[in-house]
């Protein structure tokens, strides 16, 4: 046996951890910010109320960076090495995985930059003291809420197809009946998110508050 097939197969643990980490604990933070930012659907006041919450956690430098910051760097780098080493087959095999496959390198492109942007801008330039009228001012440039847009689905987009990758890549949806299903999830997540974060960007630009009767006299 050479000394080469004797060694471990890094980029398989690599690859693995990089599946890994798009759900636990990227999604995860995904999942929470829009659900912390969905309080602009109650109010503007909810929405600072919960922007300070967020701001006061004990322990939230460490937190962030061992469960954000440093899984999203190593998520989005490792993504993007994947990204200039892959290669698309569309062209010659018009499938639904190939067409996935791509489409999955391009939102993560577009969801890493989209991330690390929103990242800097609201919670670095701010150090995380925007409120929701400084949010606000900055959707009314249709340029950045276009961006924002696009961020969004993309992001929405990539989790989803992420979350079918995942359980089909560590074995949890190993039949064919349980591969369907878990891209039936990846879907409804998908689409939950880019629905969310669609009305939360609404909310920002229109001053809307469709959960207002939440609050009480």
């Amino acid at each position: 046996m050479s000394a080469t097939a004797a060694q471990p197969d890094s980029s398989y643990f690599l690859r693995k951890l990089h599946s890994l980490t798009g759900v636990i604990p990227v999604g995860a933070f995904l999942a929470e910010h829009f659900w912390s930012n969905s309080a602009a659907l109650v109010s503007a006041t909810k929405y600072d109320e919960v922007s300070r919450d967020l701001q006061t956690i004990p322990f939230r430098p460490f937190i962030e960076w061992a469960f954000i910051f440093l899984p999203l760097l190593y998520h989005g780098c490792y993504g993007v090495y994947i990204w200039l080493r892959g290669s698309s087959n569309v062209s010659q095999y018009p499938w639904v995985k190939n067409w996935l496959y791509t489409l999955q390198r391009y939102t993560g492109l577009i969801a890493f930059v989209y991330i690390g942007w929103h990242l800097y801008t609201e919670r670095w330039l701010t150090h995380g003291r925007s409120t929701y009228d400084s949010v606000s001012e900055d959707i009314q440039n249709p340029w950045y809420l276009a961006f924002f847009l696009i961020g969004i689905l993309a992001s929405s987009f990539h989790l989803g197809v992420g979350i079918w990758n995942f359980l089909c890549k560590w074995g949890l949806a190993a039949t064919v009946r349980a591969q369907r299903a878990a891209g039936r999830l990846g879907v409804a997540v998908g689409v939950l998110f880019s629905v969310v974060g669609v009305l939360i960007v609404l909310s920002f630009r229109l001053d809307w508050h469709p959960f207002a009767t939440y609050l009480t006299k």
